[in-house]
């Protein structure tokens, strides 16, 4: 499928293209339409991989007429990034399933978002992370201020946010805001295998750690350790548990069905 968004299906797992290179895939409103729809749509998969076409992940919101300043006064900000990138934060971490991120070139303002916003990022060595919000006199959005701080650390996430400094990936692996830097002409198949890899494993085990781990965000100790063993009690109950366990006991690899 061509458009604004790519999808490849690639049978148990999807991967979703962001797909305006001329522009470094900056997002508008029918892009990311575009990409909320791919994201409800992907539910019914077992893993998820997204990527931008191009020279870039994603350079952030295009500065066209939605949000410019006119005659008729400032645009409403809040409105739009409720509407919109917020809605594919929402979605990306709600999804039942894990989801990859692959980010070649830049990741900028809310294309920087969008990728903290996945479960497991992979970058280019060339690719770089830049809050450059500050730039054009606006904060953070798309769960910035809520996803940087936890994986960099506050004075970090702060310093990075005031000056709009770009990381670089290799520099983002050693801070822990992704998972690796990987050469770039293997990022894409580095990605597509972590991603077809993830598509084999139990579905339901994998879609309770994103609860656990969003709820573990505001939690006390005490009742995570409570909603642990609600889901373990839940995880304990699947057949893929169970085939799990055959599979050790018979000394084989488990041939999970993705199903509860």
């Amino acid at each position: 499928m061509t458009g604004l968004i790519r999808i490849e299906d690639h049978g148990s797992w999807r991967k979703l293209v962001l797909n305006r290179p001329d522009k470094l895939n900056a997002v508008n409103e029918a892009m990311l339409t575009a990409l909320m729809a791919a994201l409800d749509d992907a539910k019914g998969c077992r893993a998820l991989l997204l990527t931008g076409e191009g020279r870039g992940f994603c350079s952030g919101q295009e500065l066209g007429p939605a949000i410019m300043p006119g005659a008729d006064g400032p645009p409403d900000l809040e409105a739009h990034a409720s509407a919109y990138h917020h809605q594919v934060i929402r979605r990306i971490r709600a999804l039942p399933l894990p989801v990859v991120c692959a980010v070649n070139g830049v990741a900028a303002g809310a294309g920087a978002s969008f990728a903290l916003a996945c479960d497991i990022v992979l970058a280019a060595r060339s690719a770089t992370f830049v809050l450059a919000f500050i730039r054009i006199g606006l904060v953070p959005d798309s769960g910035a201020s809520f996803f940087l701080p936890r994986l960099v650390g506050e004075a970090r996430a702060r310093a990075l946010a005031m000056l709009g400094e770009a990381v670089n990936a290799e520099r983002a692996e050693a801070w822990g805001m992704i998972w690796r830097a990987v050469d770039d002409a293997t990022l894409q198949t580095d990605a597509e295998t972590l991603t077809a890899r993830l598509a084999t494993q139990p579905t339901a085990a994998l879609a309770k750690m994103k609860r656990l781990f969003a709820e573990g965000a505001a939690s006390t100790l005490d009742a995570q350790l409570d909603f642990e063993a609600a889901l373990q009690g839940e995880a304990g109950r699947t057949a893929d548990y169970a085939e799990g366990v055959r599979a050790f006991i018979e000394k084989r690899p488990p041939v999970f069905g993705g199903h509860a």
